[in-house]
């Protein structure tokens, strides 16, 4: 497995790791429907949250969370969509980013990151 796979894997399990510490209940790691893909799917309290975790080594070149651009949102929000009416949910969803700090293993929460239309 290439590095930088190796790198998003261990955010994505430093990810995970928090928002279960932080009460979130996981869904799913790595759901995928067609071309997309949720890093995380999970509950916290009522809620469905779509979780997207950018992992970076430092903030040298910016923050993880400001890598998550609107083509990224489009796409995490297209997957949201087909997972809720797969799943045929109904109530409230949000949207969140994990940026997670691989050299210190810093992890921050930033909920409610975008909304859907």
């Amino acid at each position: 497995m290439a590095n930088h796979l190796k790198s998003g894997k261990y955010g994505e399990n430093l990810a995970v790791d928090f928002l279960k510490n932080a009460g979130f209940d996981i869904l799913a790691v790595n759901w995928r429907f067609k071309y997309w893909e949720v890093d995380i799917v999970a509950m916290e309290e009522n809620i469905l949250v779509f979780v997207e975790v950018k992992s970076r080594k430092s903030d040298l070149y910016g923050v993880p969370s400001d890598f998550v651009d609107n083509k990224k949102q489009q796409n995490l929000i297209q997957a949201a969509e087909a997972y809720i009416e797969l799943n045929k949910y109904v109530g409230e969803i949000r949207f969140d980013i994990v940026s997670v700090y691989l050299e210190t293993k810093k992890v921050e929460l930033i909920k409610d990151a975008f909304w859907s239309n």
